[in-house]
């Protein structure tokens, strides 16, 4: 007897996601590389208004695209990383149980129909939902004077 073989299609969530507010910004993609979160952090700047003028810090943890060699990183833009298996203190962790929800135990035929019920779910969250107001230890935002 042979064994089948199963071709998978994945569908990539990259979010951005202010810890103290809950402001959130979605990226869905199909799949994921260093040139590609080179792009994204482009246009989560662009997105942003970070620059020169507003300067936006991200803790990202240690995956492999997400490392600092050769990566180019956008003016106002500044990437700070976890330290190694510690999940638990990124803010983005808490969006993936609110994102999963409706998904769980689901069949999609296609990938674009999973890719419309995400981009929708990812509209309709409320940011006062996802405000990690637990997150005691996260330095609060300044604003010059």
């Amino acid at each position: 007897m042979a064994l089948g073989h199963h071709r998978y299609e994945w569908l990539h969530v990259t979010a951005f996601v202010a810890p103290t507010t809950g402001e959130t910004v979605w990226y869905l993609s199909t799949g994921i590389s260093k040139t590609f979160f080179e792009a994204l952090l482009a246009a989560f700047a662009r997105e942003t208004g970070a620059g020169r003028e507003r300067t936006i810090v991200l803790v990202l943890d240690n995956a492999g695209w997400h490392g600092p060699a050769r990566l180019a990183v956008p003016d106002g833009i500044k990437l700070v990383y976890l330290p190694p298996y510690s999940p638990e203190l990124q803010p983005a962790e808490r969006l993936w149980p609110i994102l999963d929800e409706p998904l769980a135990n689901t069949y999609f035929e296609t990938l674009a129909e999973l890719d419309a019920i995400v981009a929708e779910r990812c509209i309709q969250l409320d940011p006062a939902a996802l405000k990690a107001a637990d997150f005691h230890w996260w330095p609060k935002s300044i604003s010059p004077s």
